[in-house]
């Protein structure tokens, strides 16, 4: 095994970044790539469990909580 192609190889992958097609690829970087970017689209469109919202001037609220608690 030649230890400088297993490292040239592994620097295309660890340079690679998120790319719209990755939904339709097979390959497993792909498959990472698209679900990694899943995960934080999901966490970004939908926030944290704690219930704060953090302004653009850096601010946090607590998002109020009605009913049972």
């Amino acid at each position: 095994m030649d230890n400088k192609k297993d490292k040239l190889d592994t620097s295309k992958i660890a340079g690679r970044t998120f790319e719209k097609d990755d939904y339709n690829r097979e390959d497993e970087t792909s498959s990472g790539l698209a679900t990694t970017h899943e995960q934080a689209n999901d966490n970004y469109a939908e926030g944290t469990i704690d219930g704060k919202i953090e302004k653009e001037n850096g601010e946090i609220i607590d998002i109020p909580r009605k009913g049972n608690s």
